[in-house]
C-alpha cells in the first residue's frame, strides 16, 4: 500500500493524451517495444515521439523497462486500478486540505455520492462499518503497554 502513496507524487504531473493512450495500450498488451506499439497504434506517429513519450512515462514512474537488444521493452509499473486509486486518494486529500473542518469536505462527498447513485451511499456506509470493525479488532489485538512491561 505504501508503494501506491509514494506513487502519488507522479500523479501531480498529470498524463497527457498520448501518454494515457500508450499506457492503456501497455495495460492491454502487458509489455511492448516502441516498434510493437507503433504497429498497434497505426496512427502515423513518429518512432521518436513514441520513444520519448515512453521514456517520459518511465521517468515519471509509470513504466518499467528492460533492455532488449538496442531497444527497451516497456511494461506498466502499476495496474490501472492502482493508478485510479492513487488519483482518487490525491483528489480526496486535496479536498480535505481545502477546509479547516473535516465535516465540510465530507458533506460535499456525501452530496456528490448521493447525486450520482443512492446505492453508492449504502456502499459507503458499509465501507465505514467494515473499517470501524477492523479498527476495533486492531485495538483488541494490541497488547497493553503496561502489561508488556510487567512481563519483562
Amino acid at each position: 500500500m505504501s508503494r501506491i502513496f509514494k506513487f502519488r507524487a507522479s500523479l501531480r504531473s498529470s498524463l497527457g493524451p498520448l501518454e494515457t493512450r500508450l499506457l492503456e495500450t501497455l495495460w492491454q498488451r502487458g509489455d511492448a517495444t516502441v516498434r510493437e506499439l507503433l504497429l498497434d497504434a497505426g496512427s502515423g506517429l513518429a518512432y521518436t515521439t513514441v520513444m520519448t513519450t515512453l521514456d517520459r512515462l518511465f521517468k515519471k514512474g509509470f513504466l518499467d523497462r528492460i533492455a532488449e537488444g538496442r531497444a527497451f521493452r516497456y511494461s506498466p509499473r502499476h495496474t490501472q486500478e492502482e493508478i485510479q486509486r492513487a488519483a482518487a486518494g490525491e483528489a480526496i486529500q486535496q479536498l480535505f486540505d481545502s477546509s479547516q473542518t473535516a465535516a465540510l469536505p465530507l458533506s460535499y462527498l456525501i452530496e456528490i455520492v448521493t447525486e450520482r447513485d443512492s446505492v453508492l451511499l449504502d456502499e459507503l456506509q458499509s465501507l465505514i462499518e467494515n473499517k470501524r470493525r477492523e479498527l476495533k479488532r486492531r485495538e483488541l489485538n494490541q497488547p497493553d503497554s503496561e502489561t508488556t512491561k510487567e512481563k519483562r
